[in-house]
């Protein structure tokens, strides 16, 4: 049965959809196989991939209208690496389901069925703590949170980890921390060497009771490289090995 990883911070432009992309392509590329599910409408993860966003098979009829999970997911260039991709109507999601039953469990009851078909299933979710975050939390085994270096990307962990706690109550109680990513990493900065050791952070944790396995589970360093394959639609992985953010997906994935 594959493990369901859901990456997940509410403050946006933390590195999240980067780090979901180039973990699952290190994965592959680890002989893994690997599906990246898309819930964020702004599709980032889709278009990082080199889909189109805002086609008519996508996540959005699967957790609105029902949709085989199955019937949506598409094979990327790399071998192994699978994207169920997003669109803009998920923004909707929420409203139209407003009276459904189980309706924090839509994204669970989707992908179970696909379990037994990848070893990791990553979810990417919207910076928010709304309805889509609530059904990733819902369908997740653990949760690896992407954490940028600088103080009010830490400041707003603690909100992330309260809606952990509550979800793992209501909803999920084997939900766990998979650990924190720290991305845009530079140990030059004195700043980033204490985000790195999160005294805070790991006293919220240790408050809350929620199992981790690793609170800080790498450094992810230097944006540049991880900008240049963005706009290039295609993972870090195909970028030259000696590029120095390459390591840190490659090594989490192992």
């Amino acid at each position: 049965m594959g493990k369901v990883v859901a990456l997940a911070n509410q403050k946006g432009g933390v590195g999240k959809t980067t780090t979901a992309i180039n973990l699952g392509a290190s994965l592959a590329a680890c002989e893994r196989r690997v599906l990246l599910v898309d819930v964020d409408p702004q599709a980032n993860a889709t278009s990082g991939l080199g889909f189109p966003p805002n086609n008519g098979n996508s996540m959005y009829s699967v957790v609105v209208h029902g949709t085989p999970a199955s019937t949506i997911v598409q094979a990327t260039e790399l071998p192994g690496l699978d994207i169920a991709p997003s669109s803009i109507d998920l923004v909707g999601a929420e409203i139209e389901l407003a009276d459904a039953d189980r309706r924090e469990f839509r994204l669970r009851d989707a992908i179970e069925p696909l379990r037994g078909a990848y070893d990791y299933i990553l979810v990417d979710v919207p910076p928010s703590l709304g309805f889509l975050t609530l059904n990733a939390l819902t369908a997740a085994d653990s949760v690896l949170v992407p954490l940028q270096c600088e103080y009010f990307a830490l400041e707003g962990v603690s909100q992330l980890l309260a809606t952990i706690e509550r979800v793992r109550d209501t909803f999920n109680s084997q939900l766990e921390i998979e650990g924190v990513a720290l991305t845009m990493y530079d140990d030059r900065m004195n700043l980033a060497r204490q985000v790195a050791a999160a005294p805070r952070m790991a006293a919220t944790v240790k408050a809350l009771r929620i199992p981790i396995r690793d609170l800080v589970r790498t450094k992810i360093r230097s944006p540049q490289p991880s900008r240049k394959a963005s706009i290039g639609n295609r993972p870090l992985i195909f970028r030259k090995a000696e590029e120095p953010a390459r390591t840190a997906p490659s090594q989490s994935g192992r």
